[in-house]
């Protein structure tokens, strides 16, 4: 079948996509690569499609049917939406991704090259064809509205040969297996798919498990993507299958997705009710009592399926507060030590069975300790780096739950989100751009140990001073205070040169108080909490990440804009190769290699930095946001 024919199936609903396909997920050299194959006469693959009465149960998307059966595609959905994006302008009823991954797809006459638009070099440049416009108008007219705005340019004329090949695309012949017959259930018709589909992302045992319930209830997906976006808003941000499995372990009491094969859809429907109030319940108290209020602090995300479970046979509550205490220590050990960090399913499946026992917290605690010999914090656990160390949540909490105060206004930070539009933020102690000057390793740089929290105005004010200079002002505005972030101020400490001596020195201090509030938690020694719901609040906040997580973002958003992505942490050097600055990310040949100027992220830079980038031919910008804009503008805007 021509592939303009299949597209024309899509129209009327005689194609259409099963509700277990995820979404589309092509980039942009994806999409490139397949129409560039096509041009050239490579194969792109046969289509699988399944032949099933219709039924818009178990169809995605809200398109028209045709009656009697429809042809669900299995194999070739990322294909076929491309396809249809580039030559009806437009993507599918079914669709559900980024439709800039096929938009603005442009033809160089040329080198028959296939590229997406940028306009400084594509603007008013006939070498450069619009593909959507050609598939759509067609070579004829396509061409006479051309000779109509320039009646001197004979240019496309002459390359009739290629504008006629790459318009014939739509007549180029795929072939369309089928999978046929009363025996192809829902459970088959995945297997197949999943056997198939071995260069894409297989469907999990959590896809399969949804599958069944959509075809049983449509809105399923729906719903629980609503509960999560609810969540996302209180900035919490789970994904389909860990919601799932606080569902499973609801109902069943079991670990594993194959549980529900035979829950009913009014359980289903009921359990989900109760799920998420539970969630709810946990979210409050993890962020009550352990201050732990947002998602890129929230360890071990699936110790909260446990919880239900644990909850759900006390009847939906605790007794008294040593129980919730004693719960949240256990829970504190969980992220601190990974125990949810690999075969989830097995080791959530031992723990169920501790709580089935009815041996309880105290239960789970005693497995802790035979698996870890001891849960004492040691110096050496502080020796991670970067926000995604296991530790880091922990010094977030610490800085919570023991009121340590801002160095400059003295105020306490148990408050205070870690937010760029709220008042507190990542500080090091020892500024980055210091460390890297005396050759520090980025890995010493953005070691735990250098890390704190203070208010943005006061991480302000500090900018790239040296601790030897800004701690001892701190001190003698507000005595104590930077003691409270567990800071040595022994003035020998604050010197660059010693700076491993200060990391050292503040690992024991964090340890020990580390040790100080877990003993505390057990031993039901803390102060009475006020219990806040936090999963049901409405926050505009923008986390402020790390620069490494922010950097991995920006990248991920190139990729997913088709474009190239950046260099991190790029070391800058003069024309003899002498070093100038670290980059945070850098684009050193352009977004488009060697047709567009060098682009440089520069993020808590000094103006010196913003210079030398300037002097060296750089476009710097400042902040993510800014960059964004910047590509939107000159690289993706048609």
């Amino acid at each position: 079948m021509d592939i303009q024919t299949i597209l024309s199936q899509i129209d009327i609903g005689s194609y259409a996509l099963p509700e277990f396909q995820r979404g589309y997920v092509w980039n942009r050299d994806q999409v490139r690569k397949m129409i560039n194959s096509l041009y050239r006469g490579y194969p792109i693959g046969s289509l699988l499609v399944w032949v099933t009465p219709t039924d818009n149960d178990i169809t995605r998307g809200d398109g028209v049917l045709t009656p009697g059966s429809v042809n669900l595609i299995l194999d070739g959905q990322q294909r076929i939406t491309s396809l249809y994006g580039i030559i009806k302008g437009k993507p599918p009823k079914f669709f559900d991704g980024n439709q800039n991954a096929f938009t603005g797809l442009h033809f160089n006459l040329i080198d028959e090259s296939f590229e997406f638009y940028a306009p400084l070099k594509m603007k008013d440049n006939p070498n450069w064809v619009n593909v959507t416009d050609l598939m759509q108008k067609g070579v004829g007219n396509f061409i006479h509205e051309a000779v109509k705005t320039d009646k001197k340019n004979t240019f496309l004329l002459e390359q009739m040969e290629k504008l006629n090949k790459i318009n014939n695309i739509k007549s180029i012949d795929l072939y369309v297996q089928q999978v046929a017959g009363e025996d192809k259930t829902i459970d088959v018709v995945v297997d197949i798919f999943n056997n198939v589909n071995s260069g894409g992302t297989k469907l999990s045992k959590g896809d399969l498990a949804l599958a069944r319930i959509c075809a049983l209830w449509p809105d399923a997906r729906n719903e629980m993507k609503k509960i999560l976006a609810k969540l996302k808003t209180s900035l919490y941000n789970f994904d389909l299958d860990w919601l799932l499995r606080c569902i499973t372990v609801y109902l069943t009491g079991k670990a594993y997705f194959t549980e529900l094969a035979d829950i009913q859809i009014i359980d289903f429907q009921k359990g989900l009710n109760e799920t998420i109030k539970l969630i709810d319940k946990i979210l409050n108290q993890i962020g009550s009592r352990l201050g732990l209020d947002h998602d890129r602090v929230l360890g071990s995300r699936y110790s909260i399926p446990l919880m239900i479970s644990f909850l759900k046979r006390q009847g939906g509550t605790f007794k008294s507060s040593a129980e919730w205490n004693k719960l949240m220590y256990w829970y504190i050990h969980t992220f601190l030590w990974g125990r949810y960090a690999g075969a989830t399913e097995s080791v959530l499946a031992q723990d169920l069975n501790i709580i089935e026992s009815g041996e309880g917290v105290d239960g789970l605690i005693r497995l802790l300790r035979q698996n870890r010999g001891d849960l004492t914090i040691r110096p050496e656990d502080f020796l991670g780096w970067s926000t995604g160390a296991r530790f880091y949540p922990l010094l977030y909490l610490l800085t919570r739950v023991n009121h340590a105060r801002d160095w400059d206004s003295g105020i306490e930070l148990s408050d205070a989100l870690l937010g760029r539009s709220s008042s507190l933020e990542v500080h090091h102690i020892f500024p980055k751009s210091v460390l890297y000057k005396y050759g520090y390793s980025k890995n010493l740089v953005n070691s735990l140990g250098n890390y704190t929290f203070l208010t943005q105005e006061t991480n302000g004010k500090i900018s790239n001073k040296e601790p030897s200079v800004y701690i001892p002002e701190f001190s003698k505005k507000n005595p104590g205070v930077v003691e409270t972030h567990w800071v040595p101020v022994d003035s020998r400490l604050l010197l660059v040169d010693n700076y491993k001596e200060f990391l050292a020195k503040r690992r024991d201090l964090l340890a020990d108080s580390a040790n100080k509030f877990l003993e505390s938690l057990v031993n039901d020694s803390i102060d009475p909490i006020e219990i806040q719901d936090y999963a049901n609040r409405e926050t505009q906040v923008v986390i402020n990440q790390d620069e490494e997580e922010i950097l991995q973002e920006v990248n991920l958003w190139m990729k997913d804009k088709g474009l190239a992505e950046g260099i991190i942490n790029f070391e800058l050097t003069d024309e003899d190769g002498t070093f100038l600055m670290n980059v945070d990310i850098a684009w050193p040949h352009g977004i488009q290699s060697e047709l567009s100027e060098p682009l440089a992220l520069l993020i808590d830079e000094s103006e010196s930095n913003h210079e030398i980038a300037n002097r060296n031919g750089y476009k710097y910008f400042t902040s993510p946001e800014k960059f964004k804009a910047h590509v939107e503008e000159y690289y993706l805007k048609e």
